[in-house]
């Protein structure tokens, strides 16, 4: 089956000059959203936030009912108190990670966008909400609002969801302003710099053997679910290219970040594993898995691993803890000697650069 090409990346305006938003009337408003964190890594807040995060339909796609039973009866109840006492190997003296990181930008994206934009900072789950954020754009009365995901690769689980929430909310308004959404970044030539000058800083520092680049998992019912075609996604080589009928595959777009990290790393081919992690429950979720990764290039007598997490941009639990702990414990268990985790942009200017340019560009 022949495939059309994907049309040309968007080209990506300077940061500098005057702020676009000069030409408009009013003011726009900047809604930078990221998954969610617990208020606390306290047991009750765990518990809480899982359920929350977990009986988001787009996040366990089953029917109500049975996803009901399923977080209530189950998950929430018996994993809060592990996941609890993983949150406090997390959590710093400034708190949540990826919310400290979220606030950090949502200041200084503030600072670079200047008074014609109202930047806020919301979580799809938990504080600070989506429902507070927009309710501060409809006291203001904007011309316009941006909703920025904080994914670079589409998702139903997770930009999918932002979507919505913001729509369901939206809908209720007798006065609905422009509305404009961020569906993907990874493209962007600032977003991908981020990520290499962040590696290159740890090559200069050690000569590694294999490179690592671990994403958050889905269920495979979620890849195929999102075939619109019912012809294209095969969960294999239809991966090897990004075009116009897999563009919004969220496996078929990690690869694709992989090949641009690889390209202008200079990683040579069979030197690098693109894998998924996070997994929950037993059906299938897209594969290589990132643990049997892990424990074969270890078997193969690999010694030294650097592994990115370009699905985040902000150091969290699944970062800082799964790939640079877990991993790294599995790595050296199984033969492995070093194994380095590359931080998230957090705050980094790069980062900062990168959402100015996504505000700006039509």
């Amino acid at each position: 089956m022949e495939t059309p090409a994907l049309s040309s990346p968007t080209t990506y305006p300077s940061t500098g000059g005057p702020a676009a938003a000069s030409a408009q009337p009013g003011r726009t408003g900047v809604l930078i959203v990221n998954l969610g964190t617990p208020d606390s890594p306290s047991v009750p807040d765990v518990r809480k936030y899982l359920r929350e995060f977990l009986m988001d339909g787009r996040v366990i796609d089953i029917p109500a009912v049975p996803r009901f039973l399923l977080v209530n009866g189950v998950i929430a109840p018996f994993r809060a108190p592990k996941s609890a006492k993983t949150y406090r190997q997390l959590w710093t003296e400034t708190g949540s990670p990826l919310k400290y990181y979220g606030q950090v930008i949502e200041r200084e994206l503030q600072r670079e966008l200047g008074d014609a934009y109202v930047v806020k900072l919301a979580m799809r789950y938990q504080n600070p909400s989506i429902d507070a954020g927009l309710a501060e754009f409809q006291r203001l009365g904007l011309t316009e609002i941006v909703v920025i995901p904080f994914f670079p690769q589409y998702a139903s689980a997770t930009t999918g969801s932002v979507y919505e929430k913001v729509m369901d909310v939206l809908k209720t308004w007798q006065v609905m302003p422009q509305l404009r959404f961020v569906n993907r970044f990874l493209e962007h030539p600032k977003f991908i710099e981020g990520f290499v000058q962040l590696g290159r800083k740890h090559m200069a520092e050690h000569d590694y053997d294999h490179f690592v680049f671990s994403y958050h998992g889905l269920p495979e019912r979620q890849i195929r679910k999102g075939d619109v075609t019912k012809d294209v996604c095969r969960l294999g080589d239809c991966c090897s290219s990004l075009h116009a009928l897999n563009q919004h595959c969220y496996r078929a777009q990690c690869f694709e970040t992989t090949r641009r990290l690889v390209r202008e790393l200079g990683i040579p081919d069979g030197k690098h594993t693109t894998c998924f992690q996070s997994r929950l429950g037993k059906d299938p979720w897209i594969q290589p898995y990132t643990e049997d990764v892990v424990k074969e290039l270890a078997a193969k007598g690999v010694k030294r691993v650097l592994a990115f997490s370009p699905a985040f941009v902000a150091d969290c639990l699944e970062t800082t803890i799964e790939v640079g702990e877990e991993y790294k414990e599995l790595f050296e268990q199984n033969g492995g000697q070093h194994w380095q985790l590359v931080e998230s942009l957090n705050d980094s200017s790069l980062w900062v650069e990168t959402l100015v340019d996504l505000v700006k560009t039509r």
